[in-house]
């Protein structure tokens, strides 16, 4: 990638292609990071771009972080190898040198948007006999090198939309390779480090696709053999419009503060899109990698629809609570979330205990798409005992004493581990045991003295998690405040 901001999904998607693609084959996954354009590059970009890989679950094998035998990974550090490319090129006489000023392409740039054509440069420089460049050389004036674009490209075969060629001697002028500065354009430095570092396959977007005949082309001038390309099509909004990055609602960044799990956004960017036998949510790193073929890649657009991503979710938590080594990481996260946002309420030390928190976990698995939910104001009552008095009680059933001591001996006596559905099936007889009151008043008396809400969870439940001593101590003040 470009370091030129944060990752997104749309990058995301791509790493996670050629990562599902290296694995899937015992290959390795490369992270280099193209930083040929220094007056674009934001500071901090490259490291965060490794630590969201990282975050994702998909991290390289190599990249600027971690090293390897290829190195370095940053294109500016890899100055001398283009500069030697360069050289090579010019002296075989597929490159030159331009001495075209900046005022001069900036016309012909704008007598192009004039006439309604597409601008380009008119290869003027490429016709300088070498004396001539040698005298302007020797007047010290600025210079970049070309390539010479050649007609009659030869096909290649794309992994994702077969054979292709585009002729781009006729719709362009020859590209800059090495700018005046020493630093490459990204044609010339994708083409050299591909070589050197030895890469066998590139997955990149479809936006590149009309490029990749031209830098075949550069192969071919180097005598190299080029690796195998494969096309991605774009992912795009749900109404087919480009994602928005302005908002800052893409990048990888605000998907980890807002609580999803990068399982979650792995699912979502590969379940719009294709490579897969069927769509299918829910699946894991290592189902997608075993489910994978280059093959079945189709050339439409992926279209994304972010509001699906809490559904996605939800799927991929109830999946790390049902797994015990993950759903402790979970316990440890909630306990302190319990702590940011209930600190000043006195909560009780009891539910903070571990045991306490996972069953939390367990009764609402499936239930919540986020961690986050369990502190929202709906399970208040879960962390911060309510405090509600017998008159607020007697308002709702004048039998509240009554109905008091009813549930307080159903739990005490229950000796086996509580059930849901067994606890329901107890309360509609114990509500038979009352003169007057209807079954409805009773469990709003109930949800009244047990979290001091109106809505939530079923009361059966709430009762269930809160645990049998936690109910009848919670009834009893109620009754007795």
């Amino acid at each position: 990638p470009a370091i030129t901001g944060f990752l997104h999904l749309g990058g995301l998607r791509t790493a996670l292609y050629n990562y599902i693609f290296a694995k899937k084959h015992q290959g390795t996954f490369i992270l280099r990071v193209e930083d040929t354009d220094q007056n674009r590059v934001v500071p901090g970009a490259a490291e965060g771009i490794e630590d969201m890989l990282d975050w994702a679950g998909i991290p390289p094998d190599e990249s600027p972080g971690r090293g390897g035998p290829a190195g370095p990974y940053v294109q500016s550090q890899r100055l001398e190898l283009y500069g030697r490319a360069g050289a090579a090129l010019l002296a075989s006489g597929a490159a030159y040198r331009c001495f075209c000023t900046p005022q001069r392409l900036e016309l012909l740039r704008r007598n192009a948007l004039r006439s309604q054509q597409t601008p380009r440069y008119d290869n003027r420089c490429r016709h300088l006999a070498p004396a001539e460049v040698a005298q302007k050389l020797s007047q010290g004036l600025d210079c970049v090198i070309r390539f010479r674009l050649e007609k009659g490209v030869e096909p290649f075969q794309d992994l994702v939309y077969g054979w292709n060629k585009h002729e781009v001697a006729e719709v362009e002028g020859d590209p800059v390779i090495l700018k005046g500065d020493g630093f490459p354009t990204y044609h010339l430095a994708n083409v050299v480090d591909d070589h050197y570092m030895g890469i066998t396959h590139v997955l990149r977007g479809t936006e590149w696709l009309a490029s990749t005949s031209k830098h075949l082309l550069l192969y071919k001038a180097f005598g190299w053999e080029p690796p195998q390309f494969g096309h991605l099509p774009l992912l795009l909004n749900k109404d087919g419009g480009k994602l928005s990055k302005r908002q800052g609602d893409i990048f990888l960044e605000r998907f980890a503060r807002d609580g999803f799990l990068p399982e979650a956004l792995l699912d979502i960017v590969t379940n719009c899109g294709s490579g897969f036998t069927e769509k299918q949510m829910g699946r894991t790193l290592e189902e997608l990698i075993s489910q994978f073929e280059v093959g079945r890649i189709t050339t439409h657009s992926a279209l994304l629809d972010l509001e699906a991503l809490p559904e996605f979710n939800r799927v991929h938590l109830a999946r790390h609570i049902e797994n015990q080594g993950l759903r402790q990481r979970l316990v440890r996260e909630l306990q302190g979330l319990v702590e940011l946002v209930y600190g000043d309420q006195q909560v009780d030390p009891d539910v903070l205990e571990s045991e306490y928190v996972e069953r939390v976990l367990l009764l609402r698995k499936g239930h919540i798409s986020f961690l986050k939910d369990l502190v929202s104001s709906d399970y208040s009552y879960l962390w911060v005992r309510p405090s509600v008095s017998r008159q607020q009680l007697q308002t709702i059933s004048a039998e509240a004493d009554e109905i008091g001591t009813l549930v307080s001996g159903l739990m005490t006596r229950q000796v086996a581990a509580l059930t849901v559905e067994e606890l329901n099936k107890d309360l509609r007889s114990l509500q038979k045991q009352t003169r007057e009151t209807k079954y409805s008043s009773m469990m709003q008396l109930l949800r009244l003295a047990l979290s001091g809400r109106q809505h939530g969870p079923s009361v059966a439940e709430m009762m269930v998690t809160l645990g049998a001593r936690e109910v009848c101590g919670r009834i009893h003040r109620a009754l007795s405040s």
